[in-house]
């Protein structure tokens, strides 16, 4: 695709129906769960390791979805396992293609419920940015996706179905009997963790997905290729180093709590002092290189030369190793704040370079089909209601 080609809008349903009927789903399980549920459902236990594995390899590593393509399992397994199970993922609803060549795509979860990803593709690589709640739990000032209220968080089979569904849209599955090949250039090498949702309020589920993208039987993504976002779920962090290990992004967007108090406003109950302390140590848990702080530039309220300075200061004083990337604001229809001035983000990133600190300044991508950062909002979800309804639905209890 050209840069002056006009923007492509496939608007389609992938003719791929969710089945239906109560049967089990096998998308999403950990290999431990997908062998019990086998047990539990005919499997004789001394074959069930054997077949876990098998089953696990066709679902992710060759992206089957068919029990009668499993041709290294007898006919008669295949039949009772199609009368048992379903391999389900997400329902592709639009995809439209940015002319920079972003593809959104709005997907459709159970319940009738519809959020969006974005798959970003680059020289050599493509990064998948994925939904891990259906709306948010927060209320970041910025952020478009934070106008939509919660409705619920995402099961591990919607989460990993997101990059299912991304690899079928590029074709990348390898073919059965072979192994994607780690030499070559893949065309979904990354996964990020910023779309719709806070991933820590949702951490089991957002945990066993990446568990299953990082299974070298299957997806094969190393947990450096997978970035998870958080505003700043600060009791979660060292579980997420433990448990996933991933890279770690935060956003970040201010230097003083008065500011960020109304930028991000989860900073009223873990103040910067405490994040950063978190911060300090998530590299020593997880052996991650850096963390990466995301900074949103919004004009006259976050941008000054003073806000740089402190940014420096405060990772220097905790000792983090870290880059810094500078966003240029995304705007939205109804957007309270403006995109800081080319000059003033290029005056900011040399005050962050010249302390020694990466500050690539993040080129807006999608922007034409609301796909860039803070943009994403399903257009149909207005879902409006109560606190409880909305807890109990996030497993957030009293929390």
């Amino acid at each position: 695709m050209t840069a002056s080609a006009p923007i492509t809008q496939d608007v389609h349903t992938i003719p791929r129906k969710l089945p239906e009927g109560g049967k089990i789903n096998l998308v999403g399980l950990t290999r431990a769960r997908l062998r019990e549920v086998l047990i539990e459902n005919g499997t004789a236990e001394k074959q069930a390791k054997m077949r876990t594995n098998q089953i696990w390899q066709w679902i992710y590593q060759w992206g089957v979805r068919d029990f009668a393509a499993m041709t290294n399992l007898s006919k008669a397994y295949r039949a009772e396992l199609d009368e048992k199970f379903e391999v389900a993922i997400p329902e592709v609803v639009t995809r439209q293609i940015s002319e920079d060549g972003t593809r959104k795509y709005l997907v459709r979860i159970a319940g009738g419920h519809e959020v969006e990803v974005v798959y970003i593709p680059e020289e050599g690589r493509g990064t998948l940015c994925i939904s891990s709640q259906v709306g948010c739990t927060l209320t970041c000032t910025f952020c478009h996706t934070g106008t939509q209220k919660l409705v619920r968080n995402l099961t591990a089979a919607e989460i990993i179905g997101q990059v299912m569904m991304a690899r079928d849209d590029l074709d990348e599955w390898p073919e059965p009997g072979t192994r994607t090949d780690q030499d070559q250039p893949r065309l979904l090498s990354n996964i990020v963790l910023m779309g719709m949702g806070e991933p820590l309020y949702n951490f089991e589920n957002v945990r066993d997905a990446m568990k299953i993208a990082m299974d070298p039987e299957g997806i094969q993504l190393s947990r450096r290729r997978i970035t998870l976002s958080t505003s700043g779920v600060v009791s979660e962090m060292a579980r997420t180093a433990e448990e996933i290990g991933c890279q770690l992004a935060i956003s970040y967007h201010a230097t003083t709590d008065e500011v960020r108090d109304v930028l991000v406003p989860i900073n009223k109950r873990w103040k910067l002092g405490s994040l950063l302390e978190a911060l300090a140590s998530y590299p020593k848990v997880s052996n991650s290189e850096r963390i990466t702080f995301e900074y949103v530039m919004l004009k006259g309220v976050n941008d000054s030369d003073a806000d740089a300075h402190r940014l420096v200061g405060q990772i220097r004083d905790y000792g983090i190793p870290a880059k810094i990337n500078l966003i240029p604001f995304n705007e939205w229809p109804g957007s309270p704040y403006e995109r800081s001035s080319n000059n003033r983000i290029r005056a900011f990133a040399d005050i962050v370079h010249n302390a020694g600190y990466s500050s690539p300044i993040r080129k807006p991508r999608g922007e034409d089909i609301m796909a860039a950062c803070g943009q994403l909002k399903s257009a149909t979800e207005r879902a409006r209601k109560s606190r409880r309804q909305i807890e109990a639905e996030a497993g957030m209890g009293n929390s």
